[in-house]
């Protein structure tokens, strides 16, 4: 059965250029979604008149939700239309988003934002494939660097965006400003998108699905909440470990026994593709993970304000902007591996130079490791979103795309649990040693101008002292966490060999199209 798109799919023109624009507005307002809304919390929990711990399920339903509904995307889409599910969930996520900024209670804002995370898992994975369809493989770089950037830069402008949403308007217009983008894509999709072939034999593993949507959604819980709770102190959290271990293991015990199971293992056939879910992990967690540290050291360490913060975070997205316009050119020549390792060191050098910073490092310096930081990012996501589907048959890609993105989701959500795990211990145990050394025979303390700044006999002179402890503790304990990271990342560098070479495939498509695999 012929399962590759028309072949006018690859010929430029105006029809190409629609889906391609449709693709990377459906990206944007998925990527924008999982941080947009962390910078209107407190705005959200005055108005919805909740606890803390209440208004946090407004993150945690939407992460749960589309960590779930992502693993089934493939089949959802080969046994219905690609067309129509694209459609389906780009219109279901704008509604959702909609019906968000009108929630009057947390009830209603935590179920739209459970719809909005059940219709928004589908659309990366399924742009993703709509754009390597839509490229002949010589371009397919180039496609993946259009796409990379909407994945990319969604989550770093997000927090800049919420919070001049929210200060100048509100916070029902970080959920309102997906409707011109929602409606755009919906209406692009009707008109310029071909569908794909249906295949009506498909049967659907419920057993698979709710194994590993179980073991998911309890792992996703745990990483969220076991911040708040403390971890292996609370019984919820380890109850969530053990449910997400044994749905893990019964998956798995299925899967490798059933005639037809939920996920395809043909994928992991292919040396490209594991490689390609290896390093996709490594950037999910090194990408979130640094962007969880970054903006809290900015406004809690240094001061600044939020928008300003945000505009700062912004200039690694320039750096990435900078990579993929670049890397698309550069892969026709140089190795994807080369590009990823290389990619991987500058993102190493930059984490070295975090290790250094504190409350008194400049805006130059800020920005411009962060520039070079986006930079790296960008030389690693677009070889490595082309290398996973470089030699993957075609008939799994849309698999092949909802796993990627599963493999990026749950690896940020552990990156983002342990750096702020660590933050928040590292600071603790910083504190303590420091105010170990703040006493009566430390000769520092009696010197006459410490003395005449932080009296220890007095509450003003120990308030001091402590805000001072507390700020030195916090710049350790980031430095320990950027260190952390950096060493992560210098570890995954070797596994750059389980790539095979990309150059000569890539070298031996430029002339002609790609043409349709007959299966």
């Amino acid at each position: 059965m012929a399962t590759a798109g028309p072949a006018s799919a690859f010929v430029p023109g105006l029809r190409r250029n629609m889906v391609t624009i449709c693709a990377m507005t459906a990206t944007i307002m998925q990527a924008l979604d999982t941080t947009i809304a962390n910078v209107a919390l407190p705005y959200m929990q005055g108005t919805l008149s909740t606890s803390q711990d209440q208004i946090n399920w407004v993150l945690t339903s939407y992460i749960v939700a589309a960590a779930i509904m992502t693993a089934p995307v493939g089949w959802i889409a080969n046994r219905f239309g690609r067309k129509r599910i694209f459609i389906l969930c780009a219109g279901g996520f704008t509604i959702a988003s909609v019906l968000c900024g009108l929630a009057q209670d947390i009830g209603q804002m935590v179920l739209f934002r459970l719809l909005q995370g059940m219709f928004g898992a589908a659309l990366v994975p399924l742009s993703q494939a709509v754009m390597l369809d839509s490229y002949a493989l010589h371009e397919r770089a180039k496609a993946m660097a259009i796409w990379g950037m909407g994945v990319m830069m969604g989550p770093i402008m997000g927090p800049s965006l919420g919070a001049w949403l929210t200060e100048t308007y509100s916070w029902h217009w970080v959920f309102f400003v997906n409707l011109p983008f929602g409606i755009f894509t919906v209406l692009g999709l009707v008109i310029f998108m071909d569908e794909t072939r249906k295949d009506i034999n498909l049967r659907f593993d419920w057993f698979g699905f709710a194994a590993l949507g179980i073991a998911i959604g309890a792992l996703q819980l745990a990483l969220d909440r076991g911040e708040q709770l403390g971890w292996l102190d609370s019984y919820e959290i380890i109850a969530e470990f053990i449910i997400a271990g044994v749905g893990f293991y019964y998956f798995l015990a299925h899967s490798l026994t059933a005639d037809r199971p939920f996920i395809q293992f043909a994928l992991f056939k292919d040396r490209n593709f594991v490689g390609g879910c290896v390093f996709m992990a490594v950037m999910g967690l090194v990408l979130f993970s640094t962007m969880a540290l970054a903006s809290p050291f900015l406004q809690n360490v240094i001061g600044y304000p939020i928008i300003t913060a945000g505009l700062l975070l912004a200039s690694r997205g320039c750096g990435t902007f900078v990579a993929m316009m670049l890397v698309g050119r550069l892969m026709r020549h140089v190795e994807a591996r080369t590009l990823i390792v290389s990619g991987l060191s500058i993102t190493c050098l930059s984490l070295f130079y975090m290790t250094g910073w504190t409350d008194q490092t400049g805006v130059t310096e800020i920005v411009v490791i962060s520039v070079v930081q986006g930079f790296g990012f960008g030389l690693v996501f677009v070889p490595l979103s082309t290398v996973a589907f470089l030699t993957l048959p075609h008939h799994l890609r849309t698999d092949g795309t909802s796993m990627l993105t599963l493999m990026r989701n749950v690896a940020s959500s552990i990156g983002i649990s342990l750096v702020i795990s660590q933050l928040t211990q590292g600071t603790r145990h910083s504190y303590a040693v420091l105010s170990q050394h703040i006493n009566p025979f430390n000769h520092a303390m009696q010197m006459p101008e410490v003395r005449g700044m932080i009296d220890m006999a007095t509450d003003k002179g120990r308030a001091m002292a402590d805000v001072m402890l507390k700020a030195q503790a916090q710049i350790i304990a980031f430095s320990y966490d950027y260190q952390m990271v950096m060493i992560f990342t210098a570890c995954a560098i070797p596994l750059a060999i389980m790539i095979g070479s990309t150059k000569a495939a890539l070298r031996a498509q430029s002339a002609a199209p790609e043409r349709a695999i007959i299966e």
